[in-house]
């Protein structure tokens, strides 16, 4: 080393005080951390060590003279570090196939070909075997406990599992235990840099968040308009879950009717049953960002403590989708220099540790980033996923899982529930037929509700009628839902959202014609829709057109909606929003198919509008007849699997996950189409932009390192682009790069629409037509 043998460092000086980050201090801080994690799930010791080598090669002469060089400037130091504690992992840890845990702790997860080729090379003889030997050499002097007397086993769970599921164990093991260690690595180092102590949140009393749970959801109903043809149901929904909560872990199904307060009971069913097991989290996942709005709301509301108490929150909302892993610039890189490109991934390797870990008690999250994340090799993305152990993991409106990865989702889920102490709660009012598919057969289902049929009876308040033919067009029906006070119309596509509100807004005399689509903030989707409710409520008018966010976990009661056609399962929910409280005798929901409307793309919702078309429609089933749901999702899932049982519905995906390929995998499961949908952060209100730019300034500045409360405070400014109109934008100027593929936008926000897509400043510039 250079000036000879000196202090080893982990990470240049950070904080106020300008202190250097020893490198034992770091290894046995991030161990700790690791161990503590991996504890819960009886991997304590492994993830401990994992932790306490992964970045034993930055004890190299190369490594440190390089840091040392680069020192307070931030610049990057560009020695490789990952092959030294690869190398001890192989040597002590068995599986042998943990080191790609150590491996990718920056870079993500590995296959096994790339993981074996960068082994050979740290071996004696190697190209990298010089400062690996050097680096170990240099480390053990300070944290001897890098070498072993004995190797490290795995849990004893995965060495019992037959020989064909002991794959899929080991990946969903590695998955979780680079998890621990990334969190670890990345708490322990942004403390550092903000010159602070880690803060890992101590289990919480559930059994004290139950009471309080009881007792603001009686203040709650005691204080609402009371619902006499709803509310005795609803109570005996909730006494229901309430008492399955006592059962033991498992899979469970609430499967209720729209507006049967199912967000209410599973909320109930989860909090007990983490206080009878003693589990440390909900995490309730949703399909749509609208919801995690509106549950979280709800949810804080019964949990979180009283202002001023000084009691951190209890609440996490976490949807944003930002990717801070991508080693290539992941949008607009084709427009920038080298130097730019450099830049922005530099931003992106500091804003990393701005990453959410999930570490709250009650987490409301959406269903793409929950399985993205178990299935992802990035580390930002993985780094919450320890959390999920020893958790009830409640899936709302779980109809809203795409087919085509319905086998690795319920595959990992059953892992996730066999042996790591989870329990999953399934909620729908259209409770799909999962026990039918392969991963799932021979698990026990566990039922919340008595009598599905009976409630779903009783829970009947909607008459359905169907519009078809050449001349029905968006036009035409918005002209017709003007000349009723009270409407909603939900649609396929937000443009097809945008082009109805004109035509509403023209055709209306009442001038309260409201827009929901993800094309807006948080905060505009969350302004509307109190607006909506709050002329619902005093009997006002308001006619409203949305995409299909506002049929799941949205509470309003219109008297008339309007669907556009779509799978059995939208169709009901969106009757949920047709006297959903029974205050009239019978809502009315008309069905219609726009000859001009879009609908989704791709295979999986062609296959579930061909099973739809089967069952329901005139002189077929209702939406909402049981036996003809169960009937169309066998249906469906025929049509995805092609007549082979073991085909379609992600069983490639299964083939990937057992040759232990992370990134084929990652490449492979994608929720969202249309090659994912980009955030975008607004300055909607002048009254925000301070916030907004210092919040963004903070996560350009790569010298000033960020926890995760920065990109949350920006959820509620965030709307989001397809990412082909995003691309375009930043070609046209109407956006900046932030970090990752975060924009700032800079073009204009209509104050009703949001992102308008056929409103641009300049649509030929833009390229959306």
């Amino acid at each position: 080393m250079a000036g000879g043998e000196q202090r080893l460092y982990a990470h240049s000086p950070g904080g106020a005080s300008g202190v250097w980050h020893s490198l034992e201090e770091h290894l046995r801080g991030a161990a700790a951390l690791a161990g503590r994690f991996g504890g819960v799930f009886g991997a304590g010791q492994l993830a401990e060590y994992l932790a306490l080598v992964h970045d034993v090669g930055k004890g190299s002469c190369a490594w440190q003279d390089r840091l040392r060089a680069v020192g307070v400037s931030g610049g990057r130091v560009g020695v490789p570090h990952k092959h030294a504690g690869a190398v001890l992992t192989e040597q002590y840890v068995r599986p042998a196939v943990c080191a790609a845990v150590v491996f990718g702790h920056h870079g993500g997860l590995p296959d096994m070909e790339r993981l074996r080729d960068e082994l050979y090379k740290a071996r004696p003889g190697g190209s990298e075997s010089a400062g690996v030997e050097e680096a170990i050499r240099a480390v053990e002097r300070i944290v001897p406990e890098i070498r072993r007397s004995s190797p490290i086993l795995p849990p004893g769970w995965l060495r019992r599992l037959p020989k064909g599921e002991r794959q899929l164990g080991l990946d969903l093991l590695v998955r979780m235990l680079f998890s621990c260690v990334v969190d670890a690595d990345f708490l322990d180092t942004s403390a550092h840099f903000a010159g602070a102590e880690v803060v890992v949140r101590d289990p919480v009393d559930m059994g004290a968040l139950v009471e309080r749970y009881e007792l603001r959801r009686a203040a709650f109903l005691a204080g609402r308009d009371p619902s006499p043809r709803v509310d005795g149901l609803r109570e005996s929904v909730y006494e229901q879950a309430c008492a399955a909560a006592a059962g033991e872990a498992g899979v469970y199904v609430l499967h209720v009717p729209t507006g049967g307060a199912k967000t209410v009971a599973a909320g109930g069913f989860a909090l007990r049953h983490a206080a009878r097991h003693g589990l440390r989290r909900v995490v309730l996942a949703v399909p749509f960002i609208s919801i995690t709005e509106q549950n979280a709301g709800v949810y804080r509301d019964l949990l979180d403590p009283d202002p001023g108490s000084g009691e951190p929150a209890v609440v996490l909302e976490h949807h944003s989708g930002v990717d801070l892993d991508d080693e290539d610039v992941p949008v607009g890189g084709d427009a920038l220099s080298a130097s730019e490109r450099e830049e922005l991934r530099e931003r992106a390797r500091t804003a990393r540790l701005a990453a959410e870990n999930w570490d709250a008690p009650f987490v409301v999250t959406t269903a793409v980033r929950l399985f993205e994340s178990l299935f992802s090799r990035r580390p930002s993305d993985v780094r919450r996923l320890h959390n999920l152990a020893g958790s009830v993991i409640v899936l709302d409106e779980v109809q809203e899982l795409p087919d085509g990865l319905l086998a690795p989702i319920l595959s990992v889920l059953r892992g996730l529930v066999d042996h790591f102490g989870v329990t999953v709660l399934l909620v729908s009012a259209t409770q799909p037929s999962f026990w039918e598919l392969s991963a799932w057969r021979g698990l026990e289902r566990k039922a919340v509700i008595d009598d599905p049929e009976a409630l779903f009876g009783a829970l009947q308040r909607v008459d359905y009628d169907w519009r078809t033919g050449d001349d029905v067009t968006l036009e035409s029906i918005a002209g017709e839902a003007a000349e009723y006070p009270q409407v909603l119309a939900v649609v396929g596509t937000t443009r097809d959202a945008a082009r109805f509100h004109r035509y509403l807004e023209e055709a209306s005399s009442t001038g309260r014609v409201l827009h929901l689509s993800t094309r807006m903030t948080g905060a505009h989707r969350r302004e509307v829709i109190a607006r909506m409710r709050e002329l619902l409520r005093q009997g006002e008018p308001v006619q409203v057109v949305s995409t299909s966010l506002i049929e799941a976990g949205v509470d309003v009661d219109f008297p008339r909606v309007y669907r556009a056609w779509a799978p059995a399962e939208s169709l009901q929910q969106a009757a949920g929003r047709c006297n959903r409280d029974g205050r009239l005798d019978r809502g009315t929901v008309i069905v219609f198919s726009p000859a001009d409307g879009g609908r989704p793309q791709g295979n999986e919702y062609k296959a579930a509008l061909a099973a739809a078309a089967k069952f329901f429609g005139p002189q077929l089933k209702r939406p909402d007849d049981l036996k003809a749901l169960d009937a169309y999702y066998k249906e469906r899932y025929a049509y995805q699997q092609g007549g082979d049982p073991e085909a379609g519905l992600g069983a490639g995906i299964q083939k990937l996950r057992r040759a232990l390929d992370f990134p084929q995998v990652d490449r492979a499961f994608q929720m969202i189409d249309d090659q994912r949908s980009v955030p975008v952060v607004v300055i909607r209100q002048e009254s925000d932009r301070e916030h907004i730019e210092a919040a963004v300034a903070q996560l350009k500045d790569r010298f000033r390192p960020c926890g995760p409360e920065v990109l949350r405070s920006l959820q509620q400014h965030t709307a989001t682009l397809p990412r082909r109109e995003a691309e375009k934008a930043l070609k046209a100027g109407l956006a900046d790069l932030v970090t990752g593929d975060l924009l700032l936008w800079q073009g204009a926000y209509h104050q009703e629409r949001g992102l308008d897509p056929d409103e641009p400043e300049s649509a030929e510039m833009y390229g959306v037509v």
